[in-house]
Formats: C-alpha cells, structure tokens, sequence
C-alpha cells in the first residue's frame, strides 16, 4: 500500500481534564496520521482576566510529542479542547507552521481548528485572497477557513464560522473550538467520516461531556459513547448548556447546500479505517467481512490439481485481515476448499510505509515491515489477499519473500478495483504515472509484472454491491480514484503537493 493516509481529529466540550482525553482520542487515531501531533485548550486566565487557549503541537507520534506530564498539569488546562493527527506530502512535510490545530485571536475571541479533507476550490480562494493583501503563515488549504472568518461581517462567532463554511468546496471534516463552543462540520458529499459521543451521564457532577472524532474507536478509547455520525452537510454547535443536561437533541445544527449529492469516501471502509470502527453508520469489520466475500465470488482460489495440497489464504496484515477472513469463509462455502492463515507477520514497530515522503525511505520500510512463517508456506499454493495495490512496491517484495520461503505458487486477490486516478479529496496519491494499474494496459501485464501466478481485482460493481449490502444506511459513496468519477468539480491544476498541503 503507497497511499498516504489523511489526518485524525478529536475534540472535546465538558470534560474536566479535556487534554488528557484528547490525547487518549488521538492515541486511537494515530493511524490516520503519524507525522505530527497537537491539541489545544481552552480554559479562562484570570491573570489576564479573559479566555486563553494554550497549545502544543510538534513533529512526531503523539506518544512522544505529548511525554512531559507537565503539559496535562500545567499548560493544557481548560474542560475543552480539540486534536490533530497529520500527515503530508513532499515538499511540505518539514514546515512546522502547517502543524495542527491552528490558533488564531481577533476581535471575537480566540478560535482553534483541526481540518481533515482537502478544499478543492482552495486555489481560487488563495488567489482572491491575495489580490486583497492578505498574508499567509502556512501552506495549508485549512489556513483559508480561518481567513474566511476573520473576513466575515457576522456579528455572532458562531455566524462567521457559518458563513466562512458557506464559500469553501471539497472535502473537509472540521473540528472548532471557540472560547464557547465546540463546533463539528463535515462538508455536504460527506466525503470524510466524523462522529458524536458521549463521555459519562447527567447524574455525574456538571453532567456529560460531548466529543467528535474521525472514527469512533477513539470514543471507545476514552469509553465514551457512540451517539451518531454527523450528517453530511451539518455543522454541529456544541454548547455547555445543552451539554451538561445532557441534551444533544438541542444542540443547534445549520445544514449546508448540497449541491453534488453525498459522495462518502469508499477507501475508508476498504482501506483507512480501523476494523473495530463505526463510520457511515455501520462497523468496519463488517463491510470489510462482506468485501471479502463478494471477492471471494468473483475471484475464487484457484482450483488445485492432483497431488497438489490445498491452498492457504493469507491477509496482507493488518488492514486486510478481516476481508481475508470472509474471503475464505466464502470459499469454503463455496466448494473451493481453503485454510486460513497467517503466514505474513507484521512489524508493528515500523510505521506505514508511505509516512515516510521518498520512494527509497519506503522501500526501506517494506523491507523492514514484514517476515513470512516459512513452515505454513513451503509447498503450499499462496493465495494473498490485500486491500490494494497502488506502485506495486510493497505487492512484488512480498511476492518474492513468499517464492523465497518456498510456495508452490503465488495468487494475489485485491479487495478493490485498480486505482487509477489521483484523489481531489483528501487522500495523497502518486502521481498518476506512478500508479501500477497506468503502466499495463491489462490484468494480464500486472500479473506478470509482479510475478504472481494468478492477480485478481474486485470489480467497481463488486465493491458498491458489497459495501451497501453490509451498510443499513444506503448513502452514496466517492470512487473516483477506482473510476475517475469525481463527483465534485476540483480545479486539478491546483491541487498540486507544492501548492497546497494535502490533509
């Protein structure tokens, strides 16, 4: 896998200790994002005889940037705050300034945000704002929000925030912390998940708290509770009163246009999130689980000759092994016999391998990431399972370590189709021509190309079938990166790494 993951947000409005359960929420997203780390507070100076919000944010896992207890003690204190987990691309991956959340105090009051997504009208934004003088501390498309508001003849906060949102396009789940308010928006397609819970009830003393996540298996960190996805399009005001009663049905919500339809990011359910996660409205696991099985109908194991040992089925860990599992199951079902393993194992200490920017820094990871249990392999006909395949970089070492511990042979099963096309929305893809599906004009010459005996893809269809049979809620979902489909106009030209830093 050679894609580049898109960043994890917390936030949190009502909770005494706010940057200890933050930290906690980023700790179970840092699988979205392990380049950086932040999160600031907001809590009232009496020094200054106002509202602050002290920050911290650095290069590096959040186990590391956030080691000095002395930052939960004295410095990030506050009952509120909001987080950020980044990665980047080349070009913009060692500038410190693009670093979230970023923090920013005007007229109204101190105002924070974490962004995930990428705006794809950012480009014309930049330019308008240009033409106005307006000065810029960053490279990040997330910068133009908060300009947006601070331009905003709103008189109310919460107003300009709403107004600010009303001119940007694309892909965005946004976290806000105002001295008063947490705010949680996923922009009108839906394009990236973001989630509502609750942490504790309204007989403990100053009543639950409220947080919004990128996926919920940070709730579970905190052992909070999943309340509901925010909706496509919503901006969601988080308020202390309404909190502490425990009324979220009260909390005032503003419904953006819609103009494109809801187009929901298919690669989170095969891909980006955790399994033990509820996005969209339905566990991972179980639209990874049905993923599997639609494969397992298209593409069986193939069929073994005489003499020949039954094939194993082994999962690309970690983000395949779910789908593996309703791969063989399916199998089995099936008439194809077929014994699960896991005959790849994964190096947890060794990060993903595109966090690294440079194709020789990946390389290296590849190599380091996983090792083969050559006992369940020799003589045995391999089947692989992943969930894509992008360069191929990661797909042909592993072919070669499987020859090398002695399979009889080699089959790759994909769980998504081939990825074509770069993403406008959130997700760094290679370059086009970097992508292995644009080298070969056939399954055929990728077969070959990667040395596999058998390749085989999950069909378009095959994903849509799968992913909507296992989801009760029938939204739509983006594949553009399967189909070149873009269901929102971006403007290409602009979207470039140097340009703009991708969330």
């Amino acid at each position: 896998m050679s894609v580049n993951d898109k960043c994890g947000i917390f936030g949190i409005l009502g909770a005494p200790e706010a940057a200890r359960h933050t930290y906690f929420g980023l700790h179970a997203l840092q699988h979205r994002g392990q380049e950086s780390s932040g999160i600031v507070t907001s809590t009232y100076d009496e020094a200054k005889g106002r509202p602050v919000m002290p920050i911290h944010k650095d290069f590096g896992l959040v186990l590391d940037v956030f080691d000095d207890e002395e930052l939960f003690e004295k410095t990030l204190l506050g009952d509120s705050g909001i987080g950020h987990n980044r990665y980047s691309t080349t070009g913009e991956s060692k500038s410190r300034t693009n670093v979230q959340p970023f923090l920013v105090h005007d007229r109204k009051g101190n105002l924070a945000l974490s962004h995930n997504g990428n705006l794809s009208n950012a480009r014309e934004l930049r330019k308008s704002f240009s033409e106005r003088g307006t000065l810029f501390q960053t490279t990040s498309d997330s910068e133009l929000i908060l300009h947006l508001v601070a331009q905003s003849r709103r008189e109310r906060r919460v107003d300009q925030i709403i107004d600010a949102l009303g001119q940007i396009e694309g892909a965005f789940s946004l976290v806000l912390l105002t001295d008063d308010h947490l705010i949680a928006v996923r922009d009108p397609s839906g394009f990236r998940p973001l989630a509502l819970g609750r942490l504790g009830s309204i007989d403990q003393p100053g009543g639950p708290a409220y947080c919004v996540a990128s996926e919920t298996c940070a709730f579970d960190m905190i052992d909070a509770d999943y309340v509901r996805d925010i909706r496509p399009g919503e901006i969601l005001i988080i308020d202390r009163e309404n909190a502490a009663r425990g009324a979220h049905e009260d909390f005032e919500s503003v419904q953006m246009r819609r103009r494109y339809g809801v187009n929901q990011c298919i690669f989170e359910y095969v891909y980006f999130s955790r399994p033990d996660s509820k996005i969209y409205g339905e566990m991972v696991d179980k639209v990874r689980r049905e993923i599997g099985r639609q494969l397992a109908r298209e593409s069986p194991v193939p069929e073994v000759e005489g003499g020949e040992k039954e094939p194993i089925v082994i999962p690309v860990p970690d983000s395949a092994n779910t789908a593996t599992l309703g791969y063989a199951n399916e199998n089995n079902k099936r008439g194809h016999p077929c014994y699960f393993e896991l005959g790849l194992i994964r190096n947890h200490y060794v990060g993903r391998t595109f966090i690294s920017p440079g194709q020789d820094q990946r390389e290296m990871k590849v190599r380091c990431k996983f090792n083969t249990v050559e006992g369940l392999l020799r003589g045995r006909p391999v089947v692989v399972v992943d969930d894509s395949i992008v360069r191929g970089t990661t797909a042909g070492y592993l072919v070669d370590m499987l020859r090398d511990s002695g399979a009889a042979s080699v089959h790759f099963r994909v769980t998504s189709p081939p990825v074509t096309g770069p993403c406008y929305y959130g997700m760094d893809f290679p370059d086009p021509d970097e992508l292995l599906a644009n080298q070969f004009d056939s399954v055929e010459e990728m077969r070959d190309f990667l040395g596999v005996d058998s390749l085989a893809y999950l069909s378009d269809e095959g994903l849509l079938e799968a992913v909507n049979k296992a989801n009760h809620e029938q939204l739509g979902y983006c594949t553009a990166c399967f189909t070149g489909d873009y269901p929102v106009p971006v403007d290409a030209d602009g979207q470039e790494k140097e340009a703009f830093e991708w969330r």
